[in-house]
């Protein structure tokens, strides 16, 4: 198991001490969140990304590109990266120009985005979004793999012979697809063969396992190399403490407050109601990472059994002061991380992987992992066929 530390930057006030946080210390504890993860020895860090709502997350590709700037190792990655809303054209420069800073470390998450208010705002009709995301990453692939591009569609304006500057550091970076509540995006992931991030954040495991199962039949029957159908899965808030009785106690009042907040209408999206209100009943069967060591290990090998999944994500109680933040990170690497690695090995990221040479940092063993990988997909396409 490979482990991502998330942040969409929420911008909320701790509904019990009514402390808040301004924007310019958020933004430094989130930079310096991802330093301690690289130094901790987790293998990604994730940004988010919202136009609405009480989040801080609307400039994400300036922050990745100061994450790139300020560590060396660690892969760098989005969740989501909200792609129906954006000019693919833009998208395709702006991570690029990550890709380049971090020499490598990039991977792309896509997705719809799930926060229906920025919609209009960017000019797209609720109920578009899908056709949206689908038009634009198609587009986003060419970008990132030709030059001289040559388009039409019905999202943005036509472009003729157009190459996108600058060129990825190493042939294309990996793209993954968000998938929080619908088959939507677990159908696009598995057309093209890339890997499925599930969100597992709102709904019992079961909904997710759907999403999944989904995922790599399609996978499948369009002929792709299951070696690479990899799979993510986000997490809830994370609290460790030394008992989970004692994280219950410190973080329940806090989670069980912010979930009241989110259950009023106009503070969610319809039909994305978080079902598990209570502190208790988010541990039993909820997405959050809220115990002891043991239990939050055993919760995340809990997840494994429903998804067999390759990459862990989860997200920092941020409404707390940082240093706990910090201290629960080093203490989830070094008590928690280990034994989830030992039951639960993947090769993402691995010799076995294209995408793990492809980093400067690494080795820099691939010098276009794309098209490694879908020169594979071709090859397990056509042995489909030959059968």
């Amino acid at each position: 198991m490979k482990f991502q530390v998330l942040d969409i930057l929420p911008n909320l006030k701790n509904p019990l001490t009514g402390r808040e946080i301004r924007p310019d210390e958020r933004y430094s504890q989130a930079l310096t969140s991802a330093r301690y993860a690289e130094q901790f020895g987790f293998d990604a860090v994730g940004l988010g990304e919202r136009h609405a709502g009480a989040f801080l997350s609307s400039g994400v590709t300036v922050l990745l590109g100061a994450i790139a700037a300020t560590t060396s190792r660690v892969r760098i990655q989005t969740g989501v990266s909200v792609l129906s809303i954006h000019d693919p054209l833009r998208v395709a420069e702006d991570y690029a120009t990550v890709d380049q800073l971090s020499r490598g470390r990039l991977e792309l998450v896509i997705g719809k985005g799930n926060e229906m208010r920025q919609l209009p705002m960017f000019g797209i009709d609720n109920g578009d979004q899908w056709e949206a995301l689908a038009e634009k990453y198609e587009l986003l692939r060419r970008l990132w793999r030709e030059e001289k591009v040559t388009w039409q569609g019905r999202f943005r304006g036509p472009l003729n012979e157009v190459t996108s500057l600058p060129r990825p550091f190493a042939g294309a970076p990996r793209v993954w697809h968000g998938s929080a509540t619908t088959l939507t995006s677990a159908s696009l992931a598995a057309k093209w063969g890339d890997p499925l991030f599930s969100a597992n954040a709102i709904q019992p495991r079961d909904n997710y396992t759907v999403l999944i199962d989904h995922y790599r039949t399609q996978y499948a029957e369009h002929g792709h190399d299951p070696r690479f159908a990899y799979v993510g899965a986000g997490a809830g808030f994370l609290y460790l403490a030394d008992t989970t009785q004692e994280a219950k106690k410190a973080f329940g009042p806090t989670y069980e407050q912010i979930m009241a907040f989110f259950s009023k209408p106009g503070n969610h999206t319809p039909g994305n109601e978080n079902t598990f209100a209570t502190i208790d009943d988010a541990i039993e069967r909820g997405p959050v990472l809220v115990g002891s060591p043991q239990q939050i290990a055993e919760k995340i090998l809990w997840f494994h059994e429903g998804f067999g999944h390759d990459l862990q994500s989860f997200n920092l109680p941020t409404m707390i002061p940082h240093e706990q933040q910090l201290a629960m990170l080093e203490r989830f690497a070094s008590e928690v991380i280990p034994v989830v690695r030992r039951a639960a090995p993947t090769t993402l990221w691995s010799d076995e992987d294209p995408y793990g040479g492809r980093p400067t940092v690494h080795g820099r063993t691939v010098a276009d992992a794309a098209t490694e990988i879908e020169r594979a997909q071709l090859q397990q396409s056509d042995a489909r066929w030959e059968e």
